[in-house]
Parts: C-alpha cells; structure tokens; sequence
C-alpha cells in the first residue's frame, strides 16, 4: 500500500493501482485528488517482483524443448554424421 500526497495537503492510501498516460506524463487513475490533480507517491522499496507460475514458464522444460530444436536429434555433443 503506497501513501499518495496531494499539493492541495490530502492524502490517500491506495493498495491496487491502475497508471494511465494523462497530458505525457504516467499517473495513478486511483489518485485524482478532489482538487483536479493527480496525487504523487514515494516508493517505499524498489520495483515490484513478479513471479509467474505458470506451468509453461518452468525453465527446464523450456530449454529441454529449446535445445532439441536447435540440435535437433543427434544432440550436442554426439559427431555429425
């Protein structure tokens, strides 16, 4: 949950964020203050991790299958014949 500060003094918590393009520049849909503007925030931390689970995303079989394409049947390390 990240504090977002007004220059008109409100303040607003808000958890869950949606940033659109408002006049070039990036702001929080979430943070329109009563005044008209845009609230503005401080990160407490850096960017956000994301971590995907999803089964397709697993790196072992995904080079097991990359590698198979690009050596095709014969592997790496076996001669050419």
């Amino acid at each position: 949950m990240a504090l977002y500060k007004c220059e008109c003094g409100q303040q607003k918590y808000i958890s869950k964020a949606t940033i659109i393009l408002v006049d070039n520049k990036w702001v929080t849909k979430e943070a329109k203050c009563e005044c008209g503007l845009y609230m503005d925030s401080k990160p407490a931390e850096g960017m956000p991790s994301l971590i995907r689970t999803e089964d397709s995303l697993n790196r072992s079989r995904a080079w097991s299958e990359a590698k198979e394409v690009i050596t095709g049947e014969r592997g790496i390390n076996e001669d050419f014949k």
